[in-house]
């Protein structure tokens, strides 16, 4: 039997270190993982990410599980058959919900004689889930990414807390009880998939009881596809030279800043960019969601910023792949960062890949509702 473990969670929530740093612990412990990413676009920089630093990565591209159930399934199979693997960790693109009833339940009930479905896991930001509370402290209404953001919380059988190491003691604490409180079905546990810290619990996580499984989450469909609308992605392929070593967290921190570098935006564009830094001494990574603003309507936007760098030693030349959700103003022809002199960046002809959509409601070919008993149909 092939384990599978379903992720999803909110842009920026670091799902894609989340499932890095597990398949990496579950190998530790003897167990044969591949791992699968997903979104909207094609070049993924979480494809990449995840091959510098596992064996088995296959990934879902041009949309999310949901729509994308068969390439799933299909993938599922070939694992399967090739009888190399005994675990599977799938991430889905951050703009993904209602997961329970187009993933897991099919998957429970097509293939319950060869895979095992643990709980479904969403991965929370807790900068993020701080700042979209405040705005309903406010008394604000629901924005769209809101609306987004609380289904991912609502369908999860395990809220996975990451990032822990970004707040203190006390705010996790607070955070995690609120958690438990506001969803009493899940699972609630805390963890940074940075420092590996809290990673074991989330292992035991999945083991246990999938406590959501029958819920109905009513989704608006058309409130879906609005905030699936509001974001944008790009996947860029970039060089780097430089004659000496040199700092590449503090470059990627400057590239990734809206007023210089691929962070820039324009209009009211929600934002969650990262960067995947390849280098001769390790692989850097950093995520930078939206610092906040004011949307078209004048309700205002999450402010916050955070990252999370995997990297050591001097930097050499090499090349650096940058993933961002927003629009974007291309930048042309080489670049030199303010504190980084002597770093070029070029822009490679023909691999800039950006994307806005304006979806329609999504469409399911395979999705399962519950019973009042709990029995799919």
């Amino acid at each position: 039997m092939l384990t599978f473990v379903p992720l999803t969670g909110f842009l920026g929530a670091g799902k894609t270190t989340t499932m890095i740093t597990t398949a990496a612990e579950l190998e530790r412990r003897g167990r044969a993982v591949a791992v699968v990413t997903n979104d909207q676009g094609t070049e993924l920089v979480d494809t990449r990410l995840a091959r510098s630093r596992l064996d088995r990565v296959a990934e879902i591209t041009g949309g999310c599980f949901c729509c994308r159930f068969e390439n799933l399934a299909a993938t599922i199979r070939d694992l399967v058959d090739s009888g190399e693997v005994d675990t599977v960790i799938a991430e889905a693109v951050g703009s993904c919900t209602d997961l329970q009833a187009t993933v897991v339940r099919p998957l429970r009930r097509f293939y319950r004689e060869s895979v095992v479905v643990c709980p479904l896991t969403t991965v929370v930001d807790p900068l993020r889930y701080q700042a979209f509370a405040r705005a309903t402290e406010r008394g604000e209404p629901e924005s769209e990414l809101s609306y987004l953001f609380g289904q991912q919380l609502a369908e999860a059988d395990v809220l996975a807390v990451n990032k822990l190491d970004t707040i203190s003691a006390e705010q996790a604490r607070t955070l995690l009880a609120r958690l438990r409180g506001d969803y009493p079905n899940a699972t609630v546990v805390g963890y940074s998939a940075a420092t590996g810290a809290g990673i074991g619990e989330l292992l035991d996580a999945w083991t246990g009881p999938s406590g959501n499984e029958a819920v109905e989450l009513g989704v608006d469909y058309d409130r879906y596809a609005a905030a699936e609308a509001q974001l944008a992605w790009m996947n860029q392929d970039l060089e780097l030279a430089a004659a000496a070593g040199w700092d590449a967290t503090g470059w990627a921190r400057a590239v990734l800043d809206p007023p210089l570098g691929l962070g820039r935006t324009s209009g009211s564009a929600r934002r969650a960019r990262q960067a995947d830094r390849r280098t001769r001494s390790g692989n850097l990574r950093q995520s930078q969601p939206d610092r906040g603003g004011r949307s078209a309507d004048g309700r205002s936007l999450p402010r916050h910023r955070h990252g999370h760098r995997r990297a050591s030693g001097d930097q050499r030349p090499g090349r650096l792949r940058a993933r961002g959700a927003g629009r974007r103003r291309p930048r042309r022809g080489p670049a030199r960062r303010p504190g980084h002199r002597g770093v070029v960046l070029r822009h490679r002809p023909g691999v800039v890949q950006t994307g806005l959509p304006h979806p329609g409601a999504p469409t399911h070919r395979s999705r399962f509702v519950t019973r009042t008993k709990g029995r799919p149909r």
